[in-house]
């Protein structure tokens, strides 16, 4: 993350050696030594929160995928009912039609069976 060199780590032990003293030093160094693991996972936390949110959303937009297309196979296959439906009417009132030409041509004389004697 930072781009620190040993030697100058050595320089920062140096000064904070002669401005604490050596009798806090010790205190010190364990105190920013919890305080940096605190802040690292604070950052953790941050991070998995953060990629939380993130698989959420994905979750959510897939979701809405996944409505829409089992909508618009819902829409599909009701179109393909209804056309079903309306051929099956169309071959029903066909079939009528015909059966009602049948008994009209069974109920009419038949001129060519019985020809006229002269």
């Amino acid at each position: 993350m930072f781009d620190i060199a040993f030697s100058e780590l050595v320089v920062i032990a140096i000064v904070a050696l002669i401005v604490i003293g050596p009798e806090k030093l010790p205190k010190v160094a364990r105190t920013l030594g919890a305080l940096t693991g605190r802040m690292q996972k604070y950052m953790a936390q941050i991070k998995e929160e953060v990629n939380r949110e993130s698989r959420f959303a994905e979750l959510q937009k897939l979701q809405d995928e996944i409505r829409s297309a089992g909508n618009a196979a819902q829409e599909s296959l009701q179109s393909g009912i209804n056309v079903i439906e309306h051929d099956m009417q169309v071959a029903d009132a066909e079939n009528n039609i015909a059966a009602a030409a049948n008994k009209t041509v069974e109920s009419a004389p038949d001129s060519a069976s019985s020809p006229n004697k002269e």
